[in-house]
């Protein structure tokens, strides 16, 4: 059984910065990449961050030089950095996982979500 758990989602003003993190927890043999999703009210789920496990990075257009993804292999942790935040940051944000269970078997995890909201 792999759980992924998020914290650090709140309330923030416009311009404001909030810190996410998320841990993988249960029977895993190793983690590939690890990100973060959101999804706001109406719209799909984007992967907006992620992280290999050598620490090679991409992000969406829409948060470049304003969120970092940062990761502690040895805590099997993936952080996520928001600053400048903005209105339209307001969604659900999800950690995921692309990681190898202590079976061998390769698969896709996410998290429950946490919630981000912008407002002044």
């Amino acid at each position: 059984q792999v759980q992924l758990v998020e914290s650090g989602g709140g309330l923030v003003q416009p311009g404001g910065s909030l810190r996410l993190s998320c841990a993988a927890s249960g029977s895993i043999f190793g983690i590939n990449a690890m990100g973060w999703g959101r999804q706001a009210p109406g719209k799909q789920r984007d992967l907006v961050a992620h992280i290999t496990s050598g620490g090679s990075t991409h992000y969406v257009d829409s948060v470049k030089g304003r969120f970092t993804i940062s990761r502690d292999n040895a805590k099997n942790t993936v952080y996520l950095q928001m600053n400048s935040l903005k209105l339209e940051d307001t969604a659900v944000y999800y950690c995921n996982a692309d990681l190898t269970t202590g079976r061998g078997v390769r698969s896709d995890y996410w998290g429950q979500g946490t919630q981000v909201t912008v407002s002044s």
